[in-house]
């Protein structure tokens, strides 16, 4: 019944499939069909089980259809929820969030992955003064144009479109190295000034591969001091310009 489907899906869906990942021609397979879901398991069209690893990529991880979270999304529906209106538990969801995560005085909540991406990106940009972005070869951050880039031959280099439709303009100010690489990281941050150093902690669409000791916490440190220095250079900046205009 997959193949079927399959087929059908093809004559509509771009591959078959509504993304990229979903295909599986990377490991030489057609895609699963899935039927139904329950706790860490899942059940395609033709009856047969897999244990779901992937979790739809983390949200899952109290497993599928959690007897607490189905009744909580059902009560949340019957209540009724205008997105365009602000609700009564949007003023409490981000008090927990920087509970959890303390370093952010403020949160904002986005639809997708590639959202969060952009606003991250614009944020840094305004907050620094600055246009370049550093990324890792082989880490997805969502579909925007300036970070659907690839490493070059060299340690640090120019961002390079890996996919069609992405003009070269887009990604001329993201600079990609490998990860786990240190040394290429402290080049790249020698040569250019960036608004952000974009990194998963455990980047997945290379295979996951963790950090090595002490990686992490060197880009923490890094990226500290980067947006100590862009704090610095536009306090100065504005020191300089109030001086140099024309009293009255």
């Amino acid at each position: 019944m997959s193949g079927a489907l399959y087929a059908r899906a093809l004559q509509y869906l771009p591959g078959g499939v509504n993304s990229p990942v979903r295909a599986m021609r990377s490991i030489g397979r057609d895609p699963i069909f899935v039927e139904r879901a329950q706790g860490a398991e899942i059940i395609d069209v033709d009856g047969n089980v897999y244990v779901d690893y992937v979790c739809s990529w983390g949200p899952l991880i109290h497993g599928h259809a959690h007897p607490a979270i189905l009744e909580a999304i059902t009560g949340a529906a019957r209540a009724g929820r205008p997105s365009a209106r602000p609700p009564r538990a949007r003023s409490s969801w981000p008090r927990r969030s920087w509970r959890r995560m303390p370093a952010g005085r403020h949160a904002a909540d986005d639809l997708v992955g590639t959202e969060a991406s952009m606003s991250a990106i614009r944020l840094a940009r305004a907050a620094t003064g600055r246009d370049k972005l550093l990324k890792f070869a082989g880490a997805y951050h969502g579909h925007v144009d300036g970070l659907l880039a690839e490493a070059g031959s060299g340690l640090a280099t120019q961002g390079h479109p890996s996919s069609p439709g992405v003009p070269d303009a887009a990604t001329a100010t993201t600079i990609v190295v490998p990860w786990n690489d240190p040394d290429a990281v402290e080049r790249a941050l020698a040569e250019h000034e960036f608004a952000a150093i974009l990194a998963e902690p455990y980047p997945a669409n290379m295979g996951l591969v963790p950090p090595a000791d002490g990686f992490l916490e060197l880009l923490r440190d890094r990226a500290t001091a980067t947006a100590r220095c862009s704090s610095s250079t536009r306090s100065s900046r504005a020191s300089a310009s109030r001086a140099a205009a024309p009293r009255s």
